[in-house]
Formats: C-alpha cells, sequence, structure tokens
C-alpha cells in the first residue's frame, strides 16, 4: 500500500500512480488534461436526462464500492495496491466519492482526491446511460460552491473534452497547481439539488 502522507507528496509534484503491467509506476502527462471550472458546460442533447428526478446523489456513501465499479474493465489500471492506497487517502479524508443511485442501485460514480483547492479526478463509470455525466455535473458545482480552483482530468478523452476539458503544457500546470494545493477550499456536506447545479454551470463566472 502507497501511504496516504506519500500519495498526497505525489499529486503536489504533479504525479499520480497507476498499476501499469503488475507494477505501479508514477505518471505526469504533458500536456495535461484539466476543466476549467469557469468554462464548464452540458454537451447538446444531454440536459433533458440529467434532469430526471429518477437519479440520487450522494457523496462518499459508497467509496470502495465506486472504486471497485471503475475497475470493472477489460483493461485497468486499479490493482489492489492502487485499491488499498485510495481507500487508506478516503479514511484519510482526502479521496473523495461522487454516487449516483438509481432505484436503490449504484448507477454510476467517480472519484479522486483533494489538496487545497485542487481536486485530481481519477476515474468514472456508469451501469446506466448519463450517470457518469450526472456525477460529473454535480462534482462541478460542489468544487464552485467549495471555492476549489483546479480540476485536474490527467488526460483529455473526447468524453471529458464535451464538458469542456482542456490540454495544457505541464510546465503551466504546475504553476496551476502550485497556487491551488496553496489556498483553502471545502466540499460541501452534501450535493446540490439539480437546479442549483444547473443555475451554477450557467452564471459561474470564469
Amino acid at each position: 500500500m502507497i501511504p496516504p502522507d506519500v500519495l498526497l507528496d505525489f499529486y503536489r509534484r504533479g504525479v499520480f500512480p497507476m498499476a501499469d503491467a503488475g507494477e505501479v509506476r508514477l505518471f505526469s502527462p504533458d500536456p495535461r488534461g484539466i476543466i476549467p471550472l469557469g468554462d464548464f458546460h452540458i454537451p447538446r442533447g444531454t440536459k433533458k436526462a440529467l434532469r430526471d428526478p429518477e437519479w440520487v446523489v450522494m457523496l462518499d456513501s459508497a467509496f470502495p464500492d465506486v472504486m471497485l465499479a471503475c475497475a470493472e474493465r477489460e483493461d485497468t489500471w486499479i490493482d489492489e495496491t492502487i485499491f488499498r492506497s485510495y481507500a487508506a487517502l478516503h479514511k484519510a479524508g482526502h479521496a473523495h466519492s461522487v454516487e449516483v443511485w438509481r432505484q436503490g442501485r449504484l448507477a454510476g460514480g467517480l472519484y479522486g482526491v483533494r489538496i487545497g483547492a485542487a481536486f485530481f479526478g481519477e476515474s468514472m463509470f456508469h451501469r446506466v446511460a448519463h450517470a457518469s455525466k450526472v456525477a460529473l455535473c454535480h462534482l462541478i458545482a460542489m468544487l464552485q460552491v467549495g471555492g476549489f480552483r483546479l480540476l485536474d482530468t490527467q488526460w483529455v478523452t473526447p468524453h471529458l473534452a464535451g464538458f469542456g476539458a482542456v490540454e495544457i503544457p505541464r510546465a503551466v500546470y504546475l504553476r496551476m497547481l502550485t497556487q491551488a494545493v496553496a489556498e483553502p477550499a471545502s466540499l460541501p456536506d452534501k450535493p446540490l439539488a439539480w437546479p442549483e447545479v444547473e443555475r451554477r454551470i450557467k452564471n459561474y463566472p470564469a
């Protein structure tokens, strides 16, 4: 297991661990993916699905289950060492999950690491269409409310690009990181109601 203080030091230096071919390696992509918190947007055609009242969104209600669900893929970088390390980081109060439930079952979610005003997104999953999008929208709103300055996505995928993710040079990222981890921020005790999420996404100043 990677001790929590070592994991946090990795993130402060702009690196993160992943299991690869049976061993844990450190990565620091260049360019680096981020979602600018002032330029987040919902992809066209998904707003109706996100407004579905059947979604129940929670914070830190099932962190281990979210990690295990994120690992349920043919090519996964979440092995036992990674799982145990982030579970310990969650117990220490620095790793968080957003869970999306539907009819009493875990439909999707995401998890990541928090240091100061920086949030490092690690992975997301969905078992029901749009569930991961719901989780991401709620995360963005919570980060905005809590005064966060940086949302790190590591890389930019076509899925994340639809929400406004962009690539920046690693040197620029490291400057942003240094500033963000030194600033105070906090997550709300629970996710916001969807109307407030949607309002903040539309009106949040850049």
